[in-house]
């Protein structure tokens, strides 16, 4: 293992795509755009293609110069062929398992023995197709307490492998909001006008900017906002004579959990949600966390 193939899995786990015929395997990966502005009105789309060179630069050496790519409006997508018999492609294969697709993949627990170095880059892999940092991703409306969003949509399992793995980096997870109906709809009121399946979203882990940024971004405009806004914090923290790592960094068995009783939710029972926990209320996203894996 090094660095390089570290990287390119997380970026596969995150939103890849792996489809075979009987001679070639080929692999996509979808970098979205998210919105077309960043906060201070760059161009996305521009941004990330000035990124690729620097993703080129660090998986040509790994995958060849075969490695192409097309740009949409709302995305990037990377692809590139081998054959079903190189080693790369076997590799690949090995730790992703019989996924297909970013929506039924796992981290493979060998990834958990991976170096830190190497764990950080399959983070980062995973989080330049997947997270986003906006000034909007605030905690409760602080101006400065600045959040990076990590989107995974469906695959409710990838949400505690990776939480798990920022945990093995000492990288607390400030929220998730899960796409369960007591957490996007716990008071019922999207339920009650109509839109019984309202809470069916992605599912969002929130990482306080300063505690992600041992991780950063490979996206050039992701990681200047990052860096931006870590300053913002720090600054607010230290102007009110304050310690930052007293507040962000916290894991959630570690702060005092208060259970806001809720309403029964009719989706309590929709098959979207895993069998494992199908059926049960929830007052809380750690609860929800616990008994799908993420806990001390």
């Amino acid at each position: 293992m090094n660095n390089e193939m570290a990287y390119l899995l997380g970026m596969i786990s995150g939103n890849g795509e792996i489809k075979r015929d009987s001679i070639n395997t080929t692999i996509s990966i979808e970098i979205p755009h998210k919105v077309i502005k960043t906060d201070e009105f760059h161009d996305i789309p521009l941004y990330v293609r000035a990124s690729i060179s620097n993703i080129r630069n660090i998986l040509e050496p790994l995958i060849g110069n075969g490695i192409s790519f097309s740009q949409e409006e709302r995305a990037t997508i990377l692809f590139f062929s081998k054959p079903n018999t190189e080693y790369l492609i076997r590799e690949i294969l090995r730790y992703t398992g019989s996924a297909t697709t970013h929506a039924n993949m796992r981290i493979h627990e060998d990834i958990f023995n991976f170096t830190y170095d190497e764990r950080k880059q399959f983070i980062k892999g995973f989080c330049d197709t997947t997270a986003y940092i906006r000034r909007s991703n605030t905690e409760r409306g602080i101006e400065y307490m600045h959040r990076v969003y990590i989107e995974i949509p469906q695959n409710w399992y990838m949400v505690v492998d990776i939480c798990n793995l920022l945990k093995s980096i000492d990288v607390p997870v400030q929220n998730i909001d899960w796409a369960h109906p007591n957490i996007r709809d716990g008071n019922l009121t999207k339920y009650n006008q109509g839109y019984h399946n309202f809470w069916k979203k992605e599912h969002q882990i929130k990482i306080y900017a300063n505690e992600f940024k041992i991780i950063g971004f490979g996206i050039e405009h992701k990681n200047i906002a990052l860096e931006n806004y870590v300053k913002e914090m720090e600054t607010a923290f230290l102007s009110e004579g304050k310690d930052i790592k007293e507040k962000t960094h916290k894991y959630f068995w570690d702060t005092r959990i208060i259970n806001r009783n809720k309403p029964s939710h009719p989706g309590e029972n929709d098959n979207f949600i895993p069998e494992e926990i199908r059926g049960n209320h929830y007052n809380s996203w750690k609860q929800i966390a616990k008994d799908l894996g993420y806990d001390k």
